[in-house]
């Protein structure tokens, strides 16, 4: 059903007055004020703020006596194996370690599990063949191991010095390694809690090179390697989608900022495949949709070793082969994709009841593992609530899950209570995954829509929040370019939403794309006009068409540029006819912000 449209009353004096003290447009002002900035001085702060602002690395729990070990293997040459994750937080966790120890004149290799045949996280196999090869390496893990009691348990008794980073959800049991780094870890309360592991890892080489250093600084060379490792934490935390506030939004502004200038070969590469190179200005969008969908088609596709591969290479020919490559694997992975995604459809067509229920289950036997978080994304968005889709495996008897989350629903709490009917669980609250008997999934998909946390958090209101009601008229390119300083835009800080009403077809609605997929259209308000898209819509082509009268459109303006000239683009978000009934609207007090954008 249609999303309720949230917005907030602007006070036209404070409007005025905040863009005169901060001479911007009152495009900026109305957005800075419904997003909490009722001064010049905070929303100043917000704008203008600076990397050197992060918190020390000792500030995350875990993290000195972890460098300590570190730094004292390297000074030992003894050998440091860096435990990645397959996707893209795991591969620029580990390329960041894996530049920290090299850089450092260290010993050091990584190791990432097969998606497919090992799963998530540390295993019992793994951390066997590690220490028969060599039982004095130490072993650092990045981005998973919170949950691994067994795993560190066995790693223990073979004598093998675990140490594990992590930033997922903490169990109620903690695995017992040499040292645990975690931002939400006893004691660490004064840590910003929302890093993710690229941003753990960030911090631990952070530590790492003061102590290589006079223990204070860092040497002018480990200092050059950390401002490219920013560059890897950003495209870490754009990917893992995280909160983009504090210091995660510290980390990807600066990241994009350095990204041309201290990318090495690999991600030079991979600018230059996707065509980012060329670009004036890369966002953290260009990122989420450019470069995190091709290093992760690698670990969906069973090969996240090649993407690790690329971000630690310094052959150019080497990088420019696994960048076309990794382009070659993400056009696989969108076909496989669209094949899931019609199958999941259908299995709703067929069991229509499952509707009814606050989360979707869907298990088939044809699908592919590492891309089933993809479409249960997709599922969720379109069904406006949290799925958890299942590939069966036919010959193990096992099925291997991803769950997505939609709204303020948190499915890994949901999912715990369902625990016991699990093989293997972890994630956090907006995505998890687990593995489960085939036999179970009937069961399973039964007691997590009986439980009533998740009942109740499913029929709590998810409203758009909408940051003003403009007209076309004030989204001139000047207004539109000022709103960037907003940025960098994801989870948590996303792009300005604005509404305009009265709206007119100033040509019949188009689809583009294959299929028809995408919608366009140019609409016009009192005199004048602009183009607007939308991606995956084109079934609004009809429905727009058809409408009676004007319409009123959800939408965020960007900037096109084409053949050197820039216009105002709007990408709809939602849309409705003037004359049709909205969905009950409520409206805030511009001092009271509108926290918490989409994610």
């Amino acid at each position: 059903m249609p999303r309720e449209w949230q917005f907030v009353s602007h006070d036209t004096g404070l409007v005025k007055s905040l863009a005169g003290q901060m001479r911007c447009s009152s495009l900026l002002a109305q957005v800075l004020l419904s997003r909490g900035f009722s001064t010049a001085e905070d929303a100043k702060g917000f704008l203008s703020a600076k990397l050197a602002t992060l918190q020390d690395p000792e500030v995350l729990p875990g993290v000195a006596e972890a460098a300590d070990l570190m730094a004292e293997a390297v000074r030992q040459k003894r050998r440091i194996t860096i435990y990645g994750d397959y996707d893209v937080d795991g591969m620029t966790s580990t390329s960041i370690l894996y530049h920290c120890i090299t850089q450092a004149g260290g010993t050091v290799d990584y190791y990432i599990p097969c998606r497919m045949e090992e799963g998530y996280g540390l295993n019992c196999d793994a951390i066997r063949e590690l220490h028969e090869a060599d039982p004095e390496r130490l072993v650092v893990t990045v981005d998973c191991g919170i949950c691994s009691v067994k795993e560190a348990d066995l790693a223990r008794e073979l004598g093998l010095d675990l140490i594990i980073t992590d930033h997922h959800t903490i169990p109620d049991e903690l695995p017992r390694a040499k040292v645990l780094v975690h931002p939400r870890l006893p004691g660490g309360e004064e840590c910003f809690p929302h890093l993710c592991g690229a941003g753990v890892a960030f911090k631990l080489a952070w530590a790492v090179s003061k102590r290589l250093g006079d223990g204070q600084r860092s040497s002018e060379r480990m200092r050059e390697f950390l401002k490219s490792a920013v560059g890897l934490a950003m495209i870490g935390t754009v990917a893992d989608v995280v909160p983009l506030v504090g210091e995660n939004r510290l980390i990807v502004k600066y990241g994009l900022d350095t990204l041309r200038q201290q990318a090495g070969p690999g991600l030079a590469a991979m600018l230059q495949v996707i065509g980012l190179d060329k670009k004036s200005c890369v966002t953290a969008e260009d990122i989420a949709f450019g470069i995190s969908p091709r290093l992760n088609a690698a670990g969906r596709l069973g090969q996240a070793r090649l993407a690790v591969d690329l971000l630690t290479t310094n052959q150019t020919d080497r990088a420019a082969q696994l960048a076309t490559y990794l382009d070659g694997l993400n056009k696989q992975r969108q076909t496989v994709e669209r094949k899931i995604l019609k199958q999941a459809r259908e299995e709703i067509q067929q069991h229509p009841e499952w509707l009814e229920q606050p989360c979707l289950v869907i298990g088939h036997h044809d699908w592919h593992v590492g891309v089933i978080g993809i479409v249960a994304s997709r599922i969720a968005e379109q069904y406006e609530k949290p799925t958890i889709m299942i590939a069966l495996n036919s010959s193990t008897g096992i099925g291997q899950g991803s769950g997505r989350t939609f709204g303020e629903v948190n499915l890994h709490a949901a999912v715990t209570t369902g625990v016991d009917l699990l093989e293997t669980f972890g994630g956090h609250p907006a995505a998890i995954g687990l593995k489960l008997r085939a036999d179970r999934l009937d069961e399973f998909r039964e007691r997590i829509n009986g439980q009533p946390v998740l009942m109740s958090e499913a029929k709590i209101a998810n409203p758009r929040r909408i940051d003003a009601e403009v007209t076309l008229g004030e989204l001139s390119v000047r207004a539109i370019k000022e709103l960037e300083y907003l940025g960098p835009f994801g989870c948590e800080n996303d792009r300005p939403i604005f509404v305009s009403t009265g709206l007119e077809l100033a040509e019949e609605p188009k689809t583009m794309g294959e299929g028809g997929r995408h919608l366009a259209i140019r609409v016009k308000h009192y005199g004048a006009t602009m183009r607007a898209i939308s991606f995956g819509r084109g079934e609004w082509a009809e429905e727009m068409a058809a409408a009676q009268g004007r319409l009123s459109v959800c939408f965020k303006p960007i900037i096109n540029e084409f053949r050197g000239r820039e216009s105002v683009e709007l990408q709809i978000i939602d849309w409705r006819a003037d004359g049709a009934p909205p969905p009950q609207s409520r409206r805030t007090a511009t001092v009271a912000a509108v926290d918490g954008q989409d994610c």
